[in-house]
């Protein structure tokens, strides 16, 4: 039973890893794109709500039937679109240090209060490890920071509101891949409008398209869908908080693969990030009299 029970921690924390690379994975994505000027930022926003709703119907289609009924919700393909159209449209005011302060911290404040409103109280180990990522996310990123314009600062907000309720809703997914194609799908309504309003001022690359098309089909479309399936065994806080991640390993993709240099600032705010993290997820586990919840 224990050796079972192992099992799952292991496959969780497999599947919270993937996503939160995905996440990461689709920052750099959008960054390339938008930053070269290969594709405009509603084009970018409906090549990829296209595409993932695209790749993750037809995976869908070949799913053999569990008998499970789930099929997301117009809320929650509401919240997608919204997130995925300020989050692009806020990167054309807002530098990349600024913007990824601003989104994860809505995120984490999000689904942290909405958490407490439903009546989950934090454990101190939570507390501390809450306190200890945030300020490794604002070492990280802060001494780049510019003042934001008012208009590039209500639009990221906005996205890490959208998508801290869009995670919330998807912690009681009985079926992640049907909820999240089905979210998907319901994107389309609204993508045809933006269109009607953008279509005037869309300009692309084959290069912007191949970015636009990875970030949907794959980082967003199977991301969230594995980040659904991670959902069901994360509580609020665990997920807003793993989150806070996500500028850690992008950057080291910058490292990677744009041959960007390690620094010391990095190297410290990725030890606070992570031991905050580590402290949020596993302190209930190694002190036994923190385990119980209300």
């Amino acid at each position: 039973m224990e050796d079972l029970s192992q099992k799952h921690f292991v496959k969780v924390v497999v599947f919270t890893v993937c996503a939160l690379i995905a996440f990461a994975a689709n920052s750099v994505l959008c960054r390339l794109a938008l930053g070269a000027g290969a594709i405009d930022a509603a084009g970018f926003t409906i090549v990829r709500l296209v595409s993932g709703a695209l790749v993750l119907f037809l995976i869908f289609l070949l799913q053999v039937n569990n008998g499970q009924t789930t099929k997301g919700s117009w809320f929650s393909g509401f919240l997608l679109f919204l997130y995925a159209i300020t989050f692009s449209y806020a990167y054309i005011n807002l530098d990349t240090g600024t913007g990824a302060l601003i989104l994860f911290g809505a995120v984490q404040i999000t689904m942290i209060c909405l958490s407490i409103v439903a009546g989950n109280k934090l454990l101190p180990t939570e507390w501390f490890g809450v306190a200890i990522a945030f300020v490794g996310l604002v070492y990280l990123v802060l001494p780049g920071v510019a003042a934001p314009s008012a208009h590039g600062f209500l639009l990221m907000a906005t996205a890490g509101i959208a998508w801290g309720v869009y995670t919330l809703k998807g912690r009681g997914s009985e079926n992640p891949l049907a909820d999240t194609t089905y979210n998907f799908l319901r994107t389309m309504p609204f993508v045809v409008i933006l269109m009607l309003f953008t279509f005037r001022d869309f300009h692309y690359t084959a290069y912007g398209l191949a970015l636009a098309i990875v970030s949907g089909g794959v980082t967003s479309g199977l991301g969230y869908t594995i980040w659904y399936i991670a959902l069901r065994n994360l509580t609020a806080t665990q997920a807003a908080v793993a989150q806070l991640s996500v500028p850690v390993i992008a950057a080291l993709g910058g490292i990677i693969f744009l041959a960007e240099s390690i620094t010391f600032r990095l190297s410290i705010s990725s030890l606070l990030i992570l031991g905050g993290i580590f402290l949020v997820v596993m302190g209930s586990h190694f002190i036994p009299e923190l385990r119980f919840r209300k």
